[in-house]
C-alpha cells in the first residue's frame, strides 16, 4: 500500500512539473548584464597561447531567456577561441540563461604575428556578439602581440629533443639536460626583438655571447642560459631614463607575460656560469622569478663575475649562488628568495660594495639567512676562503638572524671575511653565538664601524622596493664615500652623498611625506 501511495505522488509530482511554465525561455532582449565590456588578454609573443579569461554573462530578470546567437565578430576566421558553459566553439546557437543566474565565457587566442602584420607588434581585436540587430550587444576583445626570436633545441631523426651534455655523474652516467649550443650569429642579442627560450641556450667554448641595452630575455619553464669552460657572458644593460619602463636595462624573465605571473618565484631554471667559464660582466641588469638567479661555479684563474647596478628578485631557491668564485659587485640589490638572497660557498674571493642583500620571503617557512658564508660541503670539499669584504652594505629581511658564517674545522685554510659600515641583522636573544668567534661583533678585524639590527627602513620591500627613508633609516650616513674603487653615483643614478648611506641607494623622502612638507 505504501509503495502504491509512493507512486500516486510521485506522479502527481510530474505532473504538476508539466504544467508549469518555468523552463519556458524568453528572447534576448539585449539587455544581458557582463563582468566587464572589454576583455584585455595580456601581452603574447606570436604563435604562443594566452592563459585563459573569464567572462561572466548575467540574467538579472525573473525569466529564463534565450540568446539565438553567441558568436565572435570573425567567426571561424578568429584567432580567439570561446568556450561557453563547457562547450568550446566559435559560434554558438540557442545558449540559455536561467533567471537571475549566469553563464562562464572563457577566452583564449593564439596569434601569429607573421600572418597579421609586418610590425613587431600589434592590438589584435575582436568581438564577442551576443543576438543579432537590434538586440545585439558586444563584449571587446583586446591582445597585444608581440614578435620575439624564439631559441630551441632541434628534433633529432628519432624526434627526440636535443640535450647538452654536462658530463658524468659518480656511477659513470653521461648527464643530460634539454638544450642546444649557440650558433655563430646567435652570439649577439639585440633589443629589436625580445627573445623567447626553450631549453638552456648554452655559450660554447671560448666564446662569448653579447646582450645590447635594453635587450629583453624569456625563459620557458625549464630552460636557462648556460655558459661553458672559457666562455663567458657580457650584459651590457644601460642607466635609463624612466624608472619604470627600464628602457635601457636588460630584463631576465620567464615567458609568462600576465600580470599574475610578474612576481612569482621559480618560473625558469638559472643562468649557469659553468666551471671554467670566465670575465662574466652583468651591467643594469634584472633578473626576476628564476629558481636561481646567477649559479656561479669556480674559476682558479681571473674574476669569474662582475655585477654592476643588478637587481635580482624572486628566486624560489638562492638569488646569487657562487661556489668557489670570484665575484664583484656593487650597487647589487637581491630579495625575496626561498632560501639566501646571497650564498658565496666552497671558499672564494667576494667583493661587495654598496649592495643590499634583503630577504622578505613569505611563501613558506625559510630556514637559510639573506647572506650566507662558508668554506665547506660536509662531506664533498671544502676550500679557502681567501677573502669576503662587505663595504657600505645593508644585509636584512624579516628572520631574526639574516647572516650565516659556516667555517670548516680544517685549520689550515684561509678563512677570510671582513664587513666594513655595513648594516645587517642578526639578533640573538638566548647567547646561542656568543662563544662563536665568527660572529665577535667587537672585533674590528671581521667587523669594522658596523651597525646591527637597526630598521633600514625600506620603501617597499613586497615590491622591491629598496630605497630607504631620509630621516629615519639606520643605514643613513653610515658609509665611507672614499671606497676601492669609487661607486659615486647610486642604483638611481643619484650622487653620493660625503658621508654616503650604505645599501644601494642614498636615502630618499617617501612620496607620502614628500606632501606633507611645508
Amino acid at each position: 500500500m505504501k509503495y502504491l501511495y509512493g507512486l500516486v505522488l510521485l506522479a502527481s509530482v510530474i505532473l504538476w512539473s508539466s504544467c508549469r511554465n518555468d523552463f519556458e525561455t524568453t528572447p534576448s532582449t539585449g539587455n544581458l548584464e557582463f563582468s566587464r565590456d572589454t576583455v584585455y588578454l595580456d601581452t603574447i609573443f606570436s604563435n604562443i597561447g594566452s592563459s585563459t579569461y573569464t567572462l561572466k554573462v548575467y540574467n538579472r530578470s525573473n525569466d529564463d531567456v534565450l540568446i539565438p546567437s553567441v558568436r565572435l565578430g570573425e567567426g571561424e576566421d578568429s584567432n580567439y577561441r570561446l568556450n561557453v558553459d563547457g562547450l568550446p566553439g566559435k559560434t554558438f546557437d540557442d545558449v540559455t540563461v536561467l533567471a537571475n543566474d549566469s553563464i562562464f565565457i572563457f577566452v583564449e587566442t593564439t596569434v601569429d604575428i607573421v600572418e597579421e602584420t609586418n610590425g613587431l607588434n600589434f592590438l589584435y581585436t575582436d568581438q564577442i556578439q551576443f543576438d543579432t540587430g537590434g538586440n545585439q550587444q558586444n563584449v571587446e576583445l583586446v591582445t597585444l602581440v608581440q614578435d620575439a626570436v624564439f631559441l630551441f633545441p632541434e628534433l633529432d631523426d628519432e624526434g627526440m629533443v636535443g640535450t647538452i651534455s654536462l658530463g658524468q655523474d659518480a656511477d659513470g652516467n653521461e648527464i643530460l639536460i634539454e638544450g642546444f649550443v649557440l650558433d655563430q650569429d646567435e652570439l649577439n642579442f639585440t633589443n629589436e626583438k625580445p627573445y623567447v627560450i626553450y631549453g638552456f641556450a648554452a655559450v660554447p667554448n671560448g666564446e662569448t655571447l653579447t646582450i645590447d641595452a635594453g635587450a629583453r630575455v624569456h625563459f620557458h619553464a625549464n630552460s636557462g642560459i648556460l655558459v661553458a669552460n672559457e666562455a663567458s657572458i657580457k650584459v651590457n644593460g644601460e642607466a635609463s631614463s624612466d624608472p619604470e619602463l627600464l628602457e635601457n636595462e636588460v630584463i631576465f624573465e620567464s615567458d609568462r607575460l600576465e600580470p599574475d605571473f610578474t612576481d612569482v618565484p621559480g618560473q625558469w631554471s638559472t643562468i649557469w656560469l659553468t666551471s671554467g667559464s670566465t670575465d662574466n660582466e652583468f651591467s643594469y641588469t634584472t633578473i626576476k622569478n628564476s629558481v636561481v638567479g646567477i649559479l656561479m661555479d669556480d674559476n682558479d684563474g681571473d674574476r669569474t663575475l662582475t655585477l654592476e647596478n643588478v637587481q635580482i628578485y624572486n628566486s624560489s631557491n638562492v638569488g646569487l649562488f657562487a661556489r668557489n668564485g670570484d665575484v664583484y659587485g656593487e650597487n647589487v640589490v637581491i630579495n625575496n628568495s626561498g632560501q639566501s638572497s646571497l650564498a658565496c660557498s666552497l671558499g672564494g674571493r667576494y667583493n661587495f660594495n654598496h649592495s643590499t642583500f634583503a630577504n622578505y620571503w613569505t611563501n613558506s617557512f625559510r630556514s637559510f639567512p639573506a647572506v650566507q658564508i662558508d668554506n665547506i660541503i660536509p662531506d664533498v670539499a671544502e676550500n679557502d676562503l681567501f677573502e669576503a669584504n662587505f663595504t657600505n652594505c645593508i644585509i636584512y629581511g624579516n628572520e631574526q638572524r639574516e647572516l650565516g658564517i659556516f667555517r670548516s674545522e680544517n685549520a689550515s685554510l684561509q678563512f677570510n671575511f671582513n664587513f666594513t659600515n655595513t648594516l645587517f641583522r642578526f639578533e640573538d636573544p638566548n647567547n646561542e653565538f656568543a662563544d662563536d668567534p665568527n660572529y665577535d661583533f667587537g672585533n674590528g678585524a671581521l667587523y669594522t664601524n658596523t651597525v646591527r639590527n637597526i630598521d633600514p627602513v625600506f620603501q617597499n620591500t613586497n615590491q622591491n622596493n629598496f630605497n630607504i627613508e631620509q630621516g629615519n633609516s639606520g643605514a643613513e650616513n653610515l658609509g665611507i664615500t672614499e671606497t676601492n674603487p669609487p661607486v659615486p653615483f647610486d642604483l638611481n643614478g643619484t650622487p653620493r652623498a660625503n658621508p654616503s648611506d650604505a645599501g644601494a641607494y642614498e636615502s630618499i623622502i617617501f612620496p607620502e611625506e614628500e606632501d606633507n612638507l611645508p
